[in-house]
């Protein structure tokens, strides 16, 4: 295991509109940050630390319902409709496999031990949010939406900015957030239950393997059990703990902004383990929400300027983001 400070700390606290040097500077360190490890902490963001707390007690309320309430709003069959409640066992993330024969066999072993919900924009033409019954859990909905927006303003005002300038692509801080209008992002509340860590250490129960992301970028809020950890250095197969540090989210690139940048910026294996920590023998439970954030669908992934040359020739095919993402939504399912 690593140090833990092979994950670099960003501080937005600088940055306000985007236009200073300071702002130029935070992009750089980003950009630096994303290039050698894929994942940073962000601190200042502007994300009231109340209403994260907040939005993990409803989390918490959520997955104490039982079983047969939570199934009021299931997650459809289709893989790529990521929206409702998804059961202990449902998905088995699967890094880049895309056969048929080869997912049947890796399903087959022991699936992530989570439970999910996931949320989307309201207004989507596309796939419309499965909620439950406003009288099941009154309130859910409006506080799950609101801080599906608080991400989103974080993404356009800071994150993609930064990004931008970092980067120094045309029409400076922003060019990504013109490829990110249309909020193709999912808000996602997970639920790892604990367990003895006897049932963890013989492999019946997993929480989630060694994967990457699929699409722009994920920013992380997590509590203070821990797990999260890095493969740090990159194909090196050692990882480091990502460490819950108070008062700040984690950010990850995604499969599709490494693809767009031409291998420029990293997109970096990470997992959860259920590590024992009560002294007991016994693993707690976990709470996570992770914002995963997409371009638009209709966008052609092609290299970014300034990702490529004569020295360093485009990698890959354009692909549109939409189809890229579905096909990878698709093999966890």
């Amino acid at each position: 295991m690593l140090d833990d400070n092979a994950i670099p700390i960003i501080d937005f606290a600088s940055f306000e509109g985007g236009t200073s040097p300071e702002a130029i500077e935070i992009g750089k360190q980003l950009v630096q940050a994303c290039q050698d490890v894929g994942f940073a902490y962000f601190r200042n963001t502007g994300i009231p630390q109340a209403e994260v707390d907040s939005m993990f007690e409803w989390s918490r309320k959520l997955f104490s319902l039982p079983v047969e309430t939570k199934m009021l709003a299931p997650h459809p069959k289709e893989g790529w409709k990521h929206r409702g409640y998804s059961g202990l066992g449902r998905e088995q993330v699967s890094q880049m496999v895309f056969d048929p024969l080869e997912l049947a066999a890796i399903r087959k072993k022991a699936p992530d031990f989570k439970e999910s919900f996931d949320i989307g924009r309201d207004n989507s033409p596309r796939v419309s949010n499965v909620w439950l019954p406003e009288e099941v859990l009154p309130g859910f909905r409006n506080a799950a939406s609101t801080f599906f927006n608080t991400c989103r303003r974080f993404e356009l005002e800071k994150l993609l900015p930064a990004l931008s300038l970092g980067l120094e692509l045309p029409s400076g801080r922003e060019f990504l957030g013109n490829y990110h209008q249309n909020a193709e992002n999912q808000l996602r509340l997970l639920h790892y239950p604990g367990a003895s860590a006897e049932v963890f250490a013989s492999g019946e129960r997993g929480r989630v393997g060694a994967h990457t992301d699929f699409g722009t970028g994920t920013i992380l809020f997590q509590d203070d059990v821990g797990g999260l950890e890095v493969e740090s250095p990159r194909g090196s197969g050692n990882f480091v703990s990502a460490t819950p540090i108070p008062g700040t989210v984690v950010f990850n690139v995604g499969d599709c902004l490494m693809r767009w940048s031409n291998d420029t910026l990293k997109s970096t294996l990470h997992r959860v383990r259920a590590l024992p920590n009560d002294g007991m023998g016994m693993i707690k439970d976990r709470f996570s929400i992770p914002y995963f954030i997409s371009a638009d669908r209709d966008l052609l992934v092609d290299c970014l300027p300034g990702c490529w040359g004569e020295d360093s020739p485009k990698k890959y095919e354009p692909v549109t983001a939409g189809a890229y993402i579905d096909m990878r939504l698709n093999a966890t399912y």
